[in-house]
């Protein structure tokens, strides 16, 4: 078994999340090289790892040329994440790339497309569907146990105050590509339309409510039409409990994460009684499902870890990545233009392009303040499936 030689490219926020993952795995792997744009935060990063032989390097071209890198993390602004994915891969470098995959529909198909020419391979960052809940509930919807869906709901629920968008890239359509919708609800829209599927079409608002230094949304409400059913996708940075729920129904019980279940028997007058057996049956099957072994991203990066080793496939490929971007670009589509918008967009459709995009896409607030540098500190990654 080949040991993964790896580098991390920007040591900020989600660097150490990354660092985590393949430190749990001294077997598989070894950090080679840190790179950041501020030298001094890729020092730091190597001391509190204690990644003592790390190389330290401010330009990711540098990294390119290294022959004993296999694998890279990219922990940079969204607006980065194409570039330098297909520099890596026209190198034949793996690439694991933080989400959202890219800013726009284009800038997926490339990436695809520089996989296909590369002798590496691309994995997008998505690590909730590496839990417990995700994983059984998955197993449970395609058992066909519950019956046709009905309604699906998610709330993406978290909280950002108004010095979040003070750091230079955040608040802005053409660095960080859009607020709340694309940046923190892409989780659990990634995860939705791997439960259930993408949907026909989308009707979409968005507003920035309460974050004045931010061109960008910081809720959106977006109504999905599937065939025989409906969904729902609930986004906001104002909610103090930074709740996260997924809500399921289905022909023969209502299910959702955290774990619910319950099932209803119809009367002769259409109301209902309980139906304590159905019930029971679906929570025994979901509870006897395996526990994973390991969550979020350390999960996520032995997925690719063994992949490259030849054990198992890469879960959330290129292909899965754009699947979320899609349809998070056709929510801002419907939201700008005000109008209901069906799946797929096509390579015409100007939100399928970023330059084009930008054209259109409202500006909330114009943003007033841009500081450089914030400290790495910890952050929240929400109360998913807890």
């Amino acid at each position: 078994m080949k040991k993964i030689r790896v580098a991390v490219i920007g040591t900020g926020n989600i660097c150490p999340a990354h660092l985590d993952g393949y430190l749990k795995y001294p077997e598989l792997c070894e950090v080679k090289a840190l790179c950041d744009i501020y030298p001094e935060k890729a020092v730091e990063t190597a001391k509190k790892f204690n990644l003592k032989d790390v190389k330290i390097v401010k330009d990711y071209h540098d990294i390119m040329k290294m022959e004993d890198i296999d694998l890279v993390s990219l922990c940079v602004p969204p607006s980065l994440h194409c570039q330098i994915a297909c520099d890596f891969l026209s190198a034949d470098k793996n690439v694991i790339s933080e989400k959202p995959m890219a800013s726009s529909l284009e800038e997926c198909d490339k990436m695809i497309a520089a996989e296909k020419k590369s002798k590496g391979k691309l994995a997008i960052i998505s690590q909730n569907r590496f839990r417990t809940p995700m994983m059984r509930m998955k197993t449970l919807l395609d058992s066909g146990m519950l019956g046709k869906m009905e309604f699906a709901r998610v709330n993406s629920m978290w909280w950002r105050g108004t010095n979040y968008y003070d750091l230079w890239w955040r608040g802005t359509w053409e660095k960080e590509c859009g607020g709340c919708t694309i940046n923190h609800a892409v989780h659990q829209i990634d995860i939705l339309q791997w439960l259930v599927g993408v949907p026909l079409s989308v009707t979409s608002v968005m507003k920035n409510i309460a974050h004045s230094n931010s061109e960008v949304e910081d809720v959106s409400i977006s109504i999905l039409q599937y065939p025989g059913a409906i969904g729902e996708i609930n986004a906001s940075l104002e909610t103090h409990d930074e709740k996260q729920e997924f809500h399921i129904d289905t022909a023969n019980a209502t299910v959702s994460i955290p774990w619910a279940c319950v099932s209803v028997k119809q009367r002769e007058n259409g109301f209902f009684d309980p139906n304590p057996e159905e019930q029971e049956k679906i929570d025994k099957y979901y509870n006897s499902l395996p526990e994973v072994e390991n969550e979020g991203h350390p999960a996520e990066i032995k997925n690719v870890l063994d992949a490259l080793n030849g054990k198992g496939s890469i879960l959330v490929t290129g292909e899965e990545g754009r699947k979320a971007v899609q349809l998070i670009c056709a929510i801002y589509k419907s939201a700008t233009e005000h109008v209901t918008v069906e799946l797929p967009l096509k390579k015409d459709d100007p939100f399928y392009r970023k330059d084009s995009m930008l054209k259109l896409v409202p500006r909330f607030y114009k943003k007033q303040k841009s500081v450089e540098n914030f400290n790495v500190s910890d952050i929240t990654l929400g109360n998913m499936g807890k």
